[in-house]
């Protein structure tokens, strides 16, 4: 692949989320900062909605790494789990080993003894769920009963939940209306700017060990954030295309050509984001190459 060609050390652009390459785009420190002053203040609900790709899993896995030592935190990735199911995940991630047929009271009771003790040893417990939009109802609402725990001073959990912007219709079901009361604190992140987008790569290029001088030409970029809409898993798609395009050519940078390559092979981009025919975009994207490789001839 490309990884000597370009001196890097691990591939810049996967789509893993790893917080080593996590950059502080606008976006993502006010939804940092929203976390972090609600956790502080003990809220018992907050919400973090974003479209896909808008690195959500990244912020919530950041936002575990943020928490310091007065914390006990949980993470539940699956969404599809009935109440009895996510109530035995989060015994799980909160340290507590449980017999499997334990009826819904006993496991219950066993979780508010561990909250407790959690709580007396003075730790704040912050559960995390992703992917929410896609949790049932009543699991939803499992979770609202359980975060009514609380001693005279503060509440025994709170709870974050993460989610597509399909979450906003499930929990205005009136089934569920309390949970939304009890939301308190609320951010929709946001894509990349254009103003963010180079400073977005270059730190992803050196973090994965890049040395040298800027890789993705002006012209590239605006190709580039024209057809991921700014998205970050757009972005780190094609960017990585690209850089495999420019590698096959044994050339040291992406230009417009490399980008077009990249989007021309990535339906997401093409399809999915703006719904045109394939011919009608080809026949568009040839005339943005030639404007844009006339812009910078002068």
């Amino acid at each position: 692949m490309y990884l000597a060609h370009f001196g890097l050390k691990e591939f810049p652009f996967k789509l893993t989320p790893d917080t080593s390459f996590y950059y502080a785009t606008q976006s993502y420190q006010e939804a940092l900062n929203t976390l972090l002053i609600a956790i502080s203040s003990g809220e018992g609900f907050i919400k973090i909605t974003g479209e896909v790709g808008t690195g959500k899993t990244l912020l919530c896995r950041k936002l575990l790494k943020s928490l310091g030592d007065g914390f006990k935190t949980a993470f539940i990735p699956n969404p599809y789990l009935d109440p009895q199911a996510l109530l035995m995940a989060l015994a799980s991630e909160l340290g507590l080993s449980l017999p499997a047929r334990l009826s819904h009271h006993e496991l219950l009771d066993a979780l508010s003894q561990r909250l407790m003790a959690l709580a007396n040893e003075d730790k704040q417990v912050v559960v995390c769920l992703d992917e929410v939009q896609a949790m049932p109802i009543e699991t939803l609402e499992a979770l609202r009963l359980l975060s009514n725990l609380e001693t005279e001073k503060r509440k025994l959990l709170q709870v974050v939940i993460f989610g597509q912007p399909e979450l906003e219709e499930k929990l205005d079901q009136p089934s569920i209306r309390q949970l939304r009361q009890r939301i308190s604190f609320e951010y929709r992140l946001g894509a990349l700017q254009w103003h963010e987008l180079s400073f977005y790569l270059n730190h992803r290029m050196h973090i994965a060990g890049y040395n040298g001088w800027r890789v993705f030409t002006p012209a590239s970029l605006r190709l580039l954030h024209q057809h991921s809409a700014g998205i970050p898993r757009l972005v780190n798609i094609l960017a990585h295309k690209a850089l495999l395009s420019a590698y096959g050519k044994g050339l040291r940078e992406v230009t417009v050509r490399e980008m077009r390559d990249a989007v021309l092979d990535t339906h997401a981009s093409v399809r999915t984001q703006h719904g045109w025919s394939y011919s009608i975009f080809k026949w568009w994207l040839a005339m943005g190459v030639a404007r844009a490789t006339l812009f910078l001839s002068h």
